[in-house]
């Protein structure tokens, strides 16, 4: 059985480098965290898999990355190979809550999920 604290760090640690500019621009180092059967609903709605989203992320013509930070991360570990981490997103033009399921492969922690909602200080009220 993986240790829970180990499988979240990894999960966490794994999450932070998809925020990080110079693997949101790189197709080869996105590719090592997004799981082949990758899913996401965005914030903008739109369904996104592994290939739509590697391609949004490194096109010519994409904007620049913007910083991204996160706060509140959470995860707990719901199988010995599924991790869910919850957490909140700031890049400046918006704010997001986001989930997300890291599934454990022959190769590392892959994003297998991920769903983000947008949300304003007057919707955040709470911790529920």
């Amino acid at each position: 059985m993986t240790d829970a604290r180990d499988a979240v760090q990894a999960a966490i640690e794994a999450e932070l480098r998809l925020l990080d500019p110079a693997v949101r621009t790189s197709p080869e180092r996105l590719a090592e965290l997004f799981h082949p059967d990758y899913r996401e609903f965005g914030t903008s709605g739109r369904l996104w898999d592994r290939d739509s989203i590697i391609a949004a992320l490194t096109a010519r013509d994409a904007p620049a990355p913007r910083p991204i930070t996160a706060s509140r991360i959470r995860g707990v570990q719901l199988a010995r190979d599924v991790v869910h981490l919850t957490f909140d997103t700031d890049t400046g033009a918006h704010r997001a809550h986001r989930s997300s399921l890291w599934r454990l492969t022959a190769g590392g922690w892959l994003l297998y999920f991920h769903q983000g909602t947008r949300f304003s200080d007057a919707g955040s009220a709470g911790s529920s």
